[in-house]
């Protein structure tokens, strides 16, 4: 089973968000070979969703009451086939404890949009939910892309 991990600061918001949005996608897709998980660079393992992220997740059907901060480890980044981190930041974190790990880790826009360009996913960590439901939206957006990247490197 391949894994991929999504990364972000506090894995409260956009990383959390983006696990349960591609949990939703790949059922949706009937893709079962795949297991998601999320991790925080600066993470408090076990925090809750942020209030933002629960309530913008609620409109597209996922609750993410139950979700659970995880720190991101060197086992995490290990363990992993695939991380797509939200920020540029984010992926040299994730490249500073774990160097050999670059041939697997980019952003998500940079590895769905398949340019050099990165363009980051920006925090709405604190921001109204109108900026969270936003932030849903473009992860969402990029995670569509990336299931049809996948579905065509299968084929």
């Amino acid at each position: 089973m391949k894994k991929i991990l999504f990364v972000c600061t506090g894995n409260t918001c956009r990383s959390s968000m983006a696990q349960a949005l591609f949990e939703k996608i790949l059922k949706q897709e009937d893709i079962n070979d795949i297991k998601v998980i999320s991790a925080g660079t600066l993470a408090y393992s076990g925090q809750g969703a942020s209030l933002g992220a629960i309530e913008s997740m609620k409109d597209k059907g996922i609750c993410l009451q139950n979700h659970r901060a995880t720190h991101l480890s060197k086992e995490l980044i290990e363990d992993s086939d695939l991380i797509l981190t939200m920020t540029q930041n984010h992926k040299m974190q994730v490249l500073s404890i774990m160097p050999k790990a670059c041939e697997k880790t980019y952003t998500l826009k940079e590895y769905v949009e398949d340019d050099k360009y990165t363009i980051d996913i920006s925090d709405p960590f604190g921001q109204s939910i109108d900026v969270y439901k936003a932030c849903g939206e473009e992860i969402e957006k990029s995670l569509k892309k990336l299931v049809k990247k996948m579905k065509a490197k299968r084929n």
